[in-house]
């Protein structure tokens, strides 16, 4: 398969909090999506773009991809190279991280006609988080899969130094070949129709 039919996946780390759990489910799940044949994988994490809040003049709808800052054009390009995307999050008091949502916030067109899945944790699995993002993502023209992992009590699969215990994530598996193959569908399906257009 040659690398224009492979679809462009970026898993987007959506915690920058010290000790934070997302690195080590996002980790995982890159291991995974690297095993699939059509498709080239790549782990975005929050912390090595540290964007601004959001507070440009004019929304970025309006705009034209011209970024003056140098983060969030890195970002931009980034976000613009991708088919689909995965985003693991947190929930915060029944809510995603303001980070993540800073970093959905400072594009528009890069989103746009793309799927999204999401892998989450914290309270009944971090759904609560997922639900507001899906709203989010129709917002930004994207196409949020109904399939996703949640990960409940996550704190009881860390051992004593805050660490996934081995085998931690071999349950969520059947989840993860799930997901991936509803974001694959739309992908393809997707990065045609923008193709063509």
């Amino acid at each position: 398969m040659s690398q224009k039919e492979k679809i462009n996946l970026k898993i987007i780390v959506g915690s920058t909090r010290q000790n934070r759990f997302s690195e080590q489910p996002a980790r995982w799940l890159y291991e995974e999506a690297k095993k699939l044949p059509d498709a080239e994988v790549e782990l975005l994490d929050l912390r090595d773009y540290a964007l601004p809040f959001f507070n440009e003049p004019i929304s970025p709808a309006m705009g034209q991809g011209d970024y003056t800052d140098e983060t969030v054009a890195r970002w931009a390009k980034k976000i613009a190279a991708a088919d689909a995307y995965i985003a693991v999050t947190p929930e915060y008091n029944h809510g995603y991280s303001a980070v993540l949502k800073n970093a959905f916030d400072h594009l528009y067109h890069e989103w746009n006609n793309k799927p999204i899945g999401f892998l989450s944790y914290g309270s009944v699995g971090g759904a609560r988080s997922v639900e507001q993002l899906r709203q989010i993502a129709i917002e930004l023209q994207m196409a949020p899969i109904r399939n996703a992992i949640y990960i409940a009590n996550f704190w009881s699969l860390l051992d004593t130094n805050g660490q996934a215990k081995p085998g931690s994530f071999t349950s969520l598996a059947e989840n993860a070949e799930k997901l991936f193959s509803q974001l694959n569908w739309w992908a393809k399906a997707l990065k045609t129709a923008r193709e063509k257009k």
